[in-house]
């Protein structure tokens, strides 16, 4: 397992950004910051993503772990990186964007939902699977599904997760979730109410906190 890898599992939540313009992206990157999680996933319907994603590099460097979301295709991957994107992350199965990811030894996690398609991207050398969109086929039920006959695959599901699934989503077998407009939406954007980002990122670390404090009780 890859240090990026590892860091995700600590975490188990990847802030998605996805905000009209570059300057609220940053905004909503000091945010999350704020709130205690130190990793996002800027995707690239942001206005100027790749700006954005250089501009973070520069100002945190390491002290972030930087993903760079919604990559379509191997050009858009290797600008991401050399824009500074640690991990990569893709809403569909592109093997191209696969093998360019491994050819300079950048994580990636494409998007799939069907078994076929989750098998498929793991041999073709993904560090974890995007399971999107896994609200669409019942949420951590289909987690748990899937981690039945891949136990070894690493699950990211996006798409349904908030404050009251994400532990069914981790009891489930996730490795992590990404949350997207469950932490950063447009009427909050628009309001320049970073402060409630930071509050409701704070409550998602918490949520975590609470469900292996859980675990740990129960053992």
């Amino acid at each position: 397992m890859s240090h990026v890898v590892a860091r995700i599992r600590h975490l188990a939540v990847v802030p998605i950004i996805r905000t009209p313009d570059s300057a609220s992206a940053l905004a909503a990157v000091e945010a999350v910051l704020a709130g205690g999680l130190d990793c996002v996933e800027i995707t690239m319907t942001v206005s100027g993503a790749v700006k954005v994603m250089a501009a973070i590099a520069d100002s945190y460097g390491d002290r972030v772990l930087l993903g760079a979301g919604t990559v379509l295709d191997p050009e858009t991957a290797r600008a991401c990186m050399l824009a500074g994107a640690q991990f990569l992350v893709t809403p569909s199965l592109n093997l191209r964007t696969v093998e360019m990811a491994k050819r300079y030894g950048v994580p990636i996690f494409p998007g799939a939902l069907t078994p076929t398609e989750v098998l498929t991207a793991w041999e073709a050398g993904a560090d974890g699977i995007k399971v999107f969109p896994c609200n669409a086929l019942g949420g951590p039920k289909y987690i748990k599904a899937l981690k039945a006959p891949f136990p070894q695959i690493e699950l990211f599901p996006t798409g349904g997760v908030n404050l009251e699934t994400l532990p069914a989503f981790l009891a489930a077998g996730a490795s992590a979730v990404g949350v997207g407009s469950e932490l950063v939406d447009n009427e909050t954007i628009a309001a320049g109410n970073y402060d409630l980002i930071s509050e409701r990122t704070r409550r998602f670390r918490h949520a975590v906190a609470a469900f292996r404090a859980q675990g740990k009780a129960a053992d």
